[in-house]
């Protein structure tokens, strides 16, 4: 059986990335530690003044093609694979002059930062690390003698069992190193498999892997009785996965599920044309709004549901300000992100302690093409995100009254706002401000109904501060559906709610009928021809 400890006597050192490579080898040295090495990494070490034996001293075989073989030679992986306690292998090692290599330092040349950067086709392959990958693999199936380290923030963990255990790598932490290993290679050929289906434009391919590395390990999931962790995947897309905390407690689960919905959904206003903020409860909107500040747009939007709003994920298109941080902290907010923050608004914000401000550098792209995955039982849904923006299409009316130009600038807010709502979804916006949102309904017209009410609840809300009475919001606004109307039903409560226009993408079999029913209640409508249904 193999030994729980082993003493490292030669170690093979091979990194792109050099971050702290100095201070680790010459701390291997320092124990007695053998140090060999290829390219870069070689020429590094003996920079520092450190004793390094170069590969090719190793094998007798001189790096060729470019540096592309190297270390893809027995003389290496006999000394990874082979098995100290076993004599077939010993005996192999003896004759043919293999010495062990007991660990083994690589981290993969950086392909998934090479295509983040758009670099051409030729480039990227050549960043398609060969070697690497297969030492790794040699080392993680024979870490029962051998140690191998593939995160440069495992430096420490490394030196500090070997100072525990007197020079010896324990079984434990060599294990804890090979599954990190293997799953580091998977995620690296993820990444390459994923980037060749792109560019064969092959939607479907027989094989799909999706990759990431750990950003967080959480408290618990969607309920305390689950675990989860946050992962990074090699997708280059401003967000939370890009965020940076500058104050509040621990991000759990659901804040991390509902901020994203939210930036993604504040994502859509161009900040060059308005400044627009996005009020989220539970992964929906309950108020999204534009307006020509922050403090305007965050007001307005906040005037839609103030109810939901509290204890809700806050995102905005532009730096956060002073007066939209005020604002915003005057009612409990669990989370608030934006592209930056100024420092006085970072000092607003800093006297509620346990509310998170993240700020992420950019705003994705709504057009930007990408994955979405799901998980089903024994498998995975995969399709393309949801790219279509309201902007690009041809709307087409459909109805005697064509919209106004007000009405139709309503009607590209919301149905922006609607993509990002639970089906079926019924959005009732009104000068650049949702006034009423109904979600993840069974039967749309019940949707309908929903957004109606609260628009009545947001005008009584609002009738209650000004100490008058307000007729409901949805009086004059324009709709949004997510779907078409199989029916009229739906269209017709939101006519009677005193809606004066709809959006919705066309395409039922009853159209001819929904239209007669918009014609007839006095409604202009426009069909989009683009779904969002959002599940």
């Amino acid at each position: 059986m193999p030994h729980e400890q082993r003493r490292l006597s030669r170690a093979l050192l091979s990194v792109s990335d050099k971050t702290g490579l100095i201070e680790f080898a010459a701390a291997l040295a320092a124990r007695g530690i053998a140090l060999i090495s290829t390219g870069g990494t070689s020429k590094a070490l003996a920079g520092a003044g450190l004793p390094v034996l170069d590969i090719s001293e190793v094998t007798g075989f001189p790096e060729i093609m470019d540096g592309r073989v190297k270390t893809l030679h027995p003389k290496v992986h006999g000394g990874l694979l082979g098995i100290r306690h076993n004599p077939e292998h010993q005996a192999a090692m003896f004759a043919h002059a293999i010495e062990p290599i007991d660990l083994l330092v690589v981290n993969l040349y950086p392909f998934e930062a090479t295509v983040a950067k758009g670099a051409d086709y030729g480039t990227c392959i050549e960043n398609i690390d060969i070697g690497g990958p297969a030492m790794i693999r040699a080392a993680a199936k024979n870490h029962h003698d051998v140690g191998v380290v593939t995160d440069t923030a495992d430096y420490a963990a490394v030196l500090a069992d070997l100072d525990a255990h007197d020079g010896h790598l324990t079984l434990t932490l060599r294990r804890k190193l090979a599954q990190k290993a293997y799953a580091r290679t998977a995620a690296y050929d993820a990444a390459i498999s994923n980037w060749l289906a792109a560019e064969l434009g092959d939607e479907t391919p027989a094989w799909r892997a999706f990759g990431g590395k750990l950003a967080e390990a959480m408290r618990y999931g969607e309920n305390p009785h689950q675990a989860a962790g946050f992962y990074h995947g090699p997708e280059n897309r401003p967000g939370v996965a890009t965020m940076r905390q500058l104050q509040g407690k621990q991000l759990s689960y659901n804040n991390i599920n509902d901020t994203d919905a939210a930036f993604e959904l504040v994502a859509e206003f161009d900040p060059a044309r308005t400044a627009a903020v996005a009020i989220i409860k539970h992964a929906n909107p309950c108020g999204v709004a534009e307006g020509a500040t922050l403090l305007a747009a965050y007001e307005a939007a906040l005037a839609c549901d103030p109810v939901s709003a509290f204890g809700g994920i806050v995102a905005l298109n532009r730096r956060l300000d002073a007066e939209a941080a005020r604002a915003i902290t005057e009612i409990f907010t669990e989370v608030i992100i934006a592209p930056d923050a100024t420092p006085e608004a970072i000092a607003i914000v800093a006297a509620k302690k346990n509310l998170r401000l993240l700020v992420t550098g950019g705003l994705p792209d709504p057009r930007q093409k990408g994955k979405s995955l799901r998980s089903v039982a024994g498998g995975l849904l995969v399709q393309d995100r949801d790219n279509a923006v309201v902007d690009d299409m041809a709307l087409r009316t459909v109805t005697k009254r064509a919209p106004s130009e007000a009405e139709l600038a309503d009607l590209r807010f919301a149905f922006r706002v609607a993509k990002h709502v639970k089906s079926n979804a019924i959005v009732y916006a009104k000068a650049g401000a949702t006034v009423g949102i109904g979600a993840g309904q069974m039967s749309r017209v019940d949707s309908s109904r929903i957004a109606a009410w609260k628009a009545q609840e947001a005008a009584k809300s609002m009738a209650a501060k000004a100490g008058g009475l307000t007729e409901s919001l949805a009086k004059g606004a324009v709709v949004a559906s997510d779907a078409f109307f199989p029916f009229a039903d739906g269209l017709l409560a939101a006519a009677e709610a005193g809606a004066t226009a709809v959006i919705q993408p066309g395409g039922s079999m009853r159209d001819a009928e929904v239209i007669e029913a918009a014609d007839a209640a006095g409604l202009a409508m426009v069909f989009t021809g683009v779904r969002h249904f959002r599940h």
